[in-house]
């Protein structure tokens, strides 16, 4: 068996270095592209007409990978809902 001493400093530094690396892990895990349902589902519409009515008129952006798959950009649709919020306090 082998035994590692480290200095107190060089120790957290370490720490921190594996809580960042798992930090960023964990962020990158956010999909940039997301499917019709899920899109669907942060808007909080059901209907695929009115989907399709926000990429006509440009309100979110898309990306359409065959003729029937699309996928929608999420920065773009938490930008709409932001946009179009209430800031009521």
């Amino acid at each position: 068996m082998n035994v590692i001493c480290l200095e107190d400093d060089a120790f957290y530094k370490l720490v921190e270095e594996v809580v960042a690396r798992l930090a960023d892990k964990k962020t990158n895990k956010v999909a940039k592209w997301i499917s019709a349902t899920e899109a669907m589902s942060l808007l909080g519409i059901t209907s695929t007409t009115t989907l399709q009515n926000f990429r006509d008129q440009g309100k979110i952006r898309y990306s359409r990978v065959t003729k029937k798959n699309i996928l929608y950009d999420i920065d773009s649709i938490n930008e709409y809902l932001d946009d179009n919020s209430d800031d009521v306090l």
